[in-house]
């Protein structure tokens, strides 16, 4: 008794209305309860269909969803189901009987009421929780995880998506993101949990000492940290104050820890008055993402208006950082792959100047991420390291690192969407610390009389121009799941051999872990990183295409780097790569076009 409604099914409407009737039943807020109550007395079977036609999904990094009552939406009733299956697998996984969590939140809406509602079921099942009593940044939260050692953490927010969403990522007791097997066995205990959900009242739990409540104990040490990762201390004590700093936190968790960080330094910051205070309706942006150029207006303007030396935006949890600088007249958007190079420049040529310096440095980077930064590691003597896209394999890696007897010493790391670690003590992207550092790079730039964009040509001379793009394409409904599906298997099974008219040299096919080498027609199972549907072309002038389908929603991304080759003429270098980069994203559109 289905039948379709553009991309969706309409349910049957009394299925519709029983699913709807029980989760009035067992929603005890009475916010979402009404507005359910409200579409069953309108006998709205369009958005109720859009509210229970499946449950909202607990994916391998947690929750994310459109805010509101019914099963597919991230309400109250969602957020203890599923924190009751994370507890269960915590409690089944882990021997010891003094397990602890810690629990941030963001500026979105619901975010405090969903925290809360998460540590009443950890407390119910024997898990002693710590919340913070306001909200807090991600990086901060993983910090909470390290320092208290909790058994698990979970931070509230929906990242950078639009006002309407709102989610929670789960982190264990190292501080990073959870990663296999924990995801799939989590996933497994939230899919199991029947109706019956442990709970307390949060009176009883404060009572009890199971819910305890956290902010400058945590925060104190925390920006103690973030003001430690300074590599020239002596210099922002001296010249902080002639630096001119507009910052947004995008009506997120940044305002107060960047601003306290950086003026204790003795960084003096201009915030933009619009997007300072927390508001989840963020209301002068469409999406409050530091890598969109419309969320960085308001602070462009201002930068411009006060002639700015940098100007810096972070998302509403405050793990992403994106800048602006001067160059010229003009002020100009940096990329995340080009930060992520000026950061790694600056850090191992600074830590080399200073003779601090570990013995074994390592840069760790996603495989989608530039390889310029392999290049300027490479020069330091530091060793590169590859993960799979996401930040938690970053965290992990760092983990390894850290078990092995005179191994590899993590110094830098980050991804392309403007994510950056710049110390160990925390274990997701860290937006604060990394805001700190990126604000000493351009003072000591400034120094030296040199502005970061002339530093950055220093870099493209040095090591080759490098130019990325990124293609994102929507393919709406099951139609859509199995165009990417047929997409992927094209690629596998057909490949193309040229690409802007260079020859593909290697294709690495990250689900089986192998490498094809096209001139040796050989195939080898040399890659050791997770399976991950992923494919990746290497062509003859080193450039490199990856396609990556999401595993949450109906999209593929497509990304390609293309560079010169290094000492050669930057005007030269950067009209030849514009063209290859060109050249590529039509042909990638081509091939998207013909699935």
């Amino acid at each position: 008794m289905i039948k379709p409604l553009g991309v969706r099914f309409l349910m049957d409407k009394e299925l519709l209305l029983e699913k709807a009737e029980k989760y009035v039943e067992a929603e005890e807020n009475s916010f979402f309860r009404n507005q359910v109550e409200s579409l069953i007395d309108q006998q709205d079977f369009t958005e109720l269909n859009d509210r229970f036609f499946t449950e909202l999904e607990f994916g391998t990094g947690g929750l994310r969803g459109v805010i509101g009552g019914g099963f597919n939406r991230m309400n109250p009733l969602v957020v203890r189901k599923a924190t009751q299956g994370l507890a269960s697998y915590i409690k089944k996984t882990v021997d010891s009987d003094d397990l602890s969590a810690v629990i941030a939140y963001d500026s979105r809406n619901f975010s405090d009421l969903f925290a809360l509602e998460a540590a009443l079921v950890f407390c119910a099942n024997g898990i002693r929780t710590y919340l913070f009593t306001s909200l807090r940044p991600t990086p901060e939260l993983s910090f909470a995880v390290r320092m208290l050692k909790a058994t698990a953490g979970i931070v509230v927010t929906a990242s950078h998506n639009p006002p309407e969403y709102n989610g929670y990522k789960v982190y264990w007791s190292d501080g990073a993101q959870v990663i296999s097997p924990h995801d799939k066995g989590i996933i497994r205990e939230v899919r199991a949990v029947a109706d019956s959900v442990n709970y307390m009242s949060k009176e009883a739990a404060l009572e009890n000492g199971m819910l305890v409540m956290i902010d400058k104990e945590i925060d104190e040490p925390f920006i103690s940290m973030v003001k430690n990762c300074a590599l020239r201390p002596k210099l922002i004590k001296e010249k902080g104050k002639d630096l001119k700093v507009v910052y947004t936190p995008l009506n997120g968790t940044g305002a107060i820890p960047v601003k306290t960080a950086l003026s204790e330094m003795g960084i003096e910051v201009k915030m933009v008055e619009e997007q300072s205070e927390p508001d989840g309706n963020f209301p002068t942006l469409e999406y409050p993402n530091p890598e969109e150029a419309s969320a960085m207006r308001l602070a462009l303007e201002l930068g411009k208006k006060i002639e700015a030396d940098l100007v810096m935006g972070t998302d509403p949890d405050a793990d992403r950082l994106g800048i602006a600088a001067p160059d010229g007249d003009e002020f100009k958007l940096v990329t995340g792959n080009q930060l992520g190079a000026l950061l790694a420049d600056y850090v191992f040529s600074t830590r080399k100047e200073l003779g601090i310096m570990p013995k074994k440095p390592a840069l760790i980077k996603t495989i989608v991420t530039s390889e310029l930064q392999r290049r300027i590691a490479n020069e330091y003597g530091a060793e590169c390291f590859d993960t799979l896209t996401g930040f938690k394999f970053i965290g992990d890696k760092i983990r390894q690192f850290e078990k092995i007897p005179d191994g590899p010493a993590y110094v830098i790391g980050g991804e392309e969407s403007y994510g950056y670690l710049v110390n160990t003590e925390v274990r997701d992207k860290d937006a604060v610390s990394a805001a700190l550092m990126t604000a000493e790079m351009v003072l000591y730039y400034r120094s030296v009389d040199k502005t970061l964009f002339e530093h950055l040509r220093e870099i493209w001379l040095k090591h080759g121009y490098f130019q990325e793009i990124l293609i994102s394409k929507y393919f709406k409904g099951e139609s859509g799941v199995h165009k990417i599906q047929s997409l992927m298997e094209k690629l596998r099974k057909d490949p193309p051999e040229l690409f802007a008219g260079q020859n593909v040299l290697y294709i690495k096919d990250y689900l089986g872990s192998t490498t094809f080498y096209v001139q040796e027609k050989d195939t080898r199972k040399d890659i050791e990183l997770p399976s991950s549907n992923v494919i990746q072309f290497i062509l003859a002038d080193c450039s490199i295409i990856t396609a990556r389908p999401s595993g949450t929603e109906p999209k593929i991304k497509f990304y390609a780097s293309c560079c010169s080759e290094p000492g050669e003429p930057l005007e030269k270098a950067m009209h030849l790569v514009q063209k290859k980069t060109e050249l590529i994203n039509k042909e990638l559109n081509d091939l998207i076009d013909k699935v």
